[in-house]
């Protein structure tokens, strides 16, 4: 299991943690990215490597 978390200081909202994650764990929640279905996450950390801002990160619990 994956613990997601989203700085919403540092995000941007761009949208690039929704459409390259292959599990579907973000959805952008009033402009911010939300680990709206953290439970499915694969730990790939794709969404640390595409999001400009630094603002993901992920770890195991």
């Amino acid at each position: 299991m994956f613990e997601v978390v989203v700085d919403k200081e540092k995000c941007v909202g761009c949208e690039e943690c929704v459409g390259s994650c292959p599990a579907g764990v973000f959805e952008i929640v009033d402009g911010k990215a939300d680990p709206v279905n953290e439970d499915e996450c694969l730990g790939c950390e794709t969404c640390v490597e595409v999001c400009e801002s630094d603002a993901i990160t992920v770890t195991e619990s």
